[in-house]
């Protein structure tokens, strides 16, 4: 083929393709429509305020607008260098995170796919035969070559939107995967805090047993002291022993409970469960809640909460396929045609003579399905009703979650509050009977009694220290924080 044939053959299939995509646009433009319900957004009724703000201390007000970066970094709020290195380390390299991104791009890919089928198709295709003649009377015929090259297009017009809602649907099913993305985040913070907290409350048990079985082995080896004089009974001693046994055998569950903690912590940070262990160990004190509590309005948490704009978005995607299945009750337009060149000798195939070519239009229609497409119809109805119930159910579980946690931190509070006059008169009530113990004024049970409510209290104490702060963080994913700080695009 010389160059001047070459140029004739790409200004023809130049032509062509033009010629194919002016027609096929004329006719979506002029013809085209959407069959199938439009989407729009729901409007769930939300309460004008948050009951649990109105019963907060005085010591721990509430403001009323949420902050970006309150809730961005909310864990910074704490001022605990570990936890935020903990957090920040899990969001890089966090298994269900990196998933939830692979999902994304599954779902962009997919979107890809339904786009790329609302536009033409062009292939391209060469074929050679050598074919022999009929035989006649026992004679052979002469043997034939063939060649042929060209291009084959085809186009479906969306005269009726399947495609478009398709496309629609793909869309609405990567912005929920985006949302899917911040939904790991927010339950990864939030996991990695809660972790974080139990271990530290662990370790100021261990303390606090240690403490007290200290006090306990003191207080034992003056009973057996005072025995040895007469002065008190075997009972004595061995209620002093089992009071010290009582509290040695806490140690180890706390121990247990401690690395457990750091095991679920190392997971997280997709990293082998003892990784951390080195780190970790040395007992830390339990974060204290910062001074200013965000809570923000009602209204705000159907934009920050990232389940349920996960779920709007699924909603959408499945309105969208109603769409996608009425569109199949409507005949389908396809734009169909062939340029190319054939010839019985090859350096003639470029030659005008060779040229063929074909075009038209084609429909298609099915007439009868035995009523599958209106149960299709039917079928991608009842999901978006489904779709629809489950984001109300997302709002309402989302209202209620924030009420949860308002109402758990402030009376949490309250029983802070308490424990901690109850653990300043234990303290003074053991210290007293101890010393009226010693002085020979006061029998043992009186001793024994105070230390272990003084330990009981002691506990009770640090565990409602760590339900504060664990209230707290369930408060702060309540209210949808945490998902903003490393985008889908960039976590991995």
């Amino acid at each position: 083929m010389n160059r001047s044939a070459a140029m004739k053959m790409i200004r023809s299939l130049y032509s062509f393709l033009v010629l194919f995509a002016v027609c096929g646009w004329i006719v979506l433009l002029t013809g085209g429509c959407m069959v199938g319900p439009d989407y729009h957004s729901p409007s769930p009724g939300a309460p004008s305020g948050w009951n649990g703000v109105a019963e907060v201390p005085a010591a721990q007000p509430f403001v009323p607008t949420v902050g970006s970066a309150e809730l961005t970094l909310w864990w910074k709020q704490f001022n605990d260098p570990m936890l935020t290195q903990l957090v920040e380390d899990a969001l890089k390299a966090n298994l269900d995170v990196k998933l939830a991104v692979a999902r994304l791009r599954q779902a962009r890919a997919a979107q890809g796919i339904a786009v790329a089928a609302l536009w033409p198709t062009l292939s391209a295709s060469t074929e050679y035969m050598r074919e022999t003649g009929v035989p006649i009377n026992g004679k052979v015929g002469s043997a034939q070559n063939f060649y042929q090259a060209g291009f084959d297009a085809g186009w479906e017009i969306d005269v009726f939107g399947g495609q478009r809602r398709n496309i629609e649907s793909a869309q609405a099913s990567t912005l929920a995967a985006v949302e899917g993305v911040s939904v790991a985040q927010v339950s990864l913070v939030a996991e990695v805090a809660l972790d974080y907290i139990q271990l530290r409350g662990y370790q100021q048990e261990i303390v606090i047993a240690r403490k007290n079985l200290k006090s306990q082995q003191n207080t034992a080896l003056i009973t057996r002291q005072r025995a040895s004089t007469g002065l008190l009974s075997q009972l004595d001693i061995a209620n002093a022993d089992a009071n010290v046994a009582t509290t040695e055998a806490t140690i180890p569950v706390f121990e247990t409970s401690a690395k457990q903690s750091i095991y679920a912590l190392s997971v997280l940070l997709a990293r082998p469960p003892a990784d951390l262990l080195e780190l970790l160990a040395p007992s830390g004190n339990i974060p204290g809640v910062p001074e200013r509590i965000p809570a923000g309005l009602p209204s705000d948490l159907l934009r920050r909460r990232a389940d349920i704009r996960q779920t709007e978005a699924q909603l959408h995607a499945a309105t969208a396929l109603i769409g996608v299945a009425t569109a199949d009750l409507f005949p389908k337009f396809s734009l169909t045609g062939t340029l190319g060149l054939q010839s019985n000798q090859l350096s003639m195939l470029a030659s005008s003579a060779g040229r063929i070519y074909s075009g038209g239009p084609s429909v298609t229609w099915q007439i009868f399905q035995g009523g599958a497409i209106v149960s299709n119809i039917r079928m991608q109805e009842a999901l978006r009703d489904q779709s629809f119930i489950t984001y109300q159910e997302t709002v309402l579980g989302a209202f209620q979650d924030v009420e949860n946690a308002l109402v758990a931190f402030n009376k949490e509070q309250e029983h802070y509050k308490s424990l901690k006059d109850s653990v300043d008169a234990n303290s003074k009530a053991a210290d007293l009977s101890l010393q009226l113990y010693t002085e020979g004024l006061l029998d043992f049970l009186n001793v024994l009694v105070a230390q272990r409510s003084l330990y009981t209290a002691e506990n009770a104490l640090v565990q409602s220290s760590q339900n504060i702060s664990t209230d707290l963080i369930s408060l702060y994913k309540a209210l949808g924080g945490g998902w903003e700080t490393y985008p889908a695009d960039t976590a991995r």
